[in-house]
């Protein structure tokens, strides 16, 4: 029997090998449309196929490419005012700093923006018209290992007084997270701290999550919060996390959450629900409002098993190859038994 079970681990071992090391294919879908900036707007319609499930890849270029890559990526420019309109597009640094997402002004250049071009600098487009842009990355064979960060501009100028000398910039933006380097990509992960609440002097409660980046890819935070166990049990909430925190990898940072001013102090039961992509933590505690204009009692919170997204694929391969071992072993069992009561 000892044999059987070593034989079968063997096995098992060199079945996670195999099945950590596929690939399965997937079909892109088409990206959410950004915010208007002056009556227009930009949409990303192209995806890695890898990651049909990751909700950033939608609404942001997210990928991870050895050196001497070049990707093609669609975009559409959509006029939605009654206007005319001629839209500049073209790309822009952007650098991350104390959990920000920070633009370049005007057409700021970095490294990354030196890879980048697109078929069409410039689209007038008629009230309603609409107009495809293809923008192509070109990694150079020598590029170093890291990640870099940009914006492809859609941009529209008017003057907003004819008689003055000023001229008014409207811009919406498709924000660009490249990773390069050979080999796979770097884990995403974060992990949840503590919980600061607090009331303004207009009485309205808040709470602060520390949150730190453990990966090596950037985070988009997003996520909610929910109360429970309140004064004669009541419960409140989902309430959405603060949009607007990007951490750098191995950056801490926090996410804020409002609550209504009529909430009472507590104590309450928290359950704070995070995610950035496809990685996902959720964590528990108890925490009690402090009285207006003060800051209460920090809270740690207890969070829950989660699985980074790189490591889904592996691990629900080991769920499988254990099941199976298993049902091998009690089925030699069963025929051991069945051969000996003979």
């Amino acid at each position: 029997m000892r044999s059987q079970l070593g034989r079968l681990a063997r096995w098992a071992s060199l079945t996670v090998l195999c099945l950590a090391g596929l690939g399965l294919p997937v079909q892109a879908g088409a990206a959410e449309r950004q915010p208007d900036g002056g009556g227009f707007g930009i949409q990303l319609l192209d995806a890695p196929v890898n990651r049909r499930s990751d909700p950033r890849a939608h609404r942001s270029i997210v990928d991870h490419l050895p050196p001497g890559t070049v990707i093609d990526r669609r975009m559409l420019v959509v006029n939605k005012s009654p206007k005319r309109l001629r839209v500049e597009i073209y790309p822009g640094a952007a650098t991350l700093d104390k959990g920000e997402f920070h633009y370049g002004a005007g057409r700021a250049a970095n490294e990354l923006t030196s890879w980048i071009s697109v078929d069409r600098s410039q689209v007038d487009l008629e009230p309603g018209g609409e107009a495809k842009v293809k923008v192509t990355i070109t990694v150079p064979p020598n590029a170093s290992a890291g990640e870099r960060y940009a914006v492809i501009w859609a941009s529209v100028h008017s003057s907003p007084n004819p008689t003055a000398n000023v001229d008014k910039i409207n811009r919406v933006g498709i924000r660009a997270y490249l990773d390069i380097g050979p080999g796979g990509e770097p884990r995403s992960d974060f992990s949840i701290g503590k919980v600061l609440p607090a009331r303004d002097k207009q009485g309205q409660p808040s709470v602060a999550v520390d949150v730190h980046n453990t990966g090596g890819r950037a985070l988009d935070m997003t996520g909610s919060v929910s109360l429970s166990d309140g004064p004669a049990g009541m419960r409140a909430g989902p309430f959405e996390v603060a949009r607007g925190t990007t951490l750098a990898p191995g950056e801490p940072g926090s996410v804020s959450v409002a609550f209504p001013k009529e909430l009472p102090n507590g104590p309450w039961k928290i359950e704070v629900n995070l995610e950035s992509g496809m990685v996902k933590h959720t964590a528990t505690g108890k925490i009690s409002f402090p009285d207006p204009g003060q800051v209460g009692k920090p809270s740690i919170v207890f969070a829950r098993l989660g699985v980074p997204w790189t490591t889904a694929g592996a691990s629900m391969g080991v769920g499988l190859v254990i099941i199976v071992g298993l049902a091998l072993v009690a089925r030699h069992s069963r025929k051991k038994t069945a051969t000996l009561s003979e």
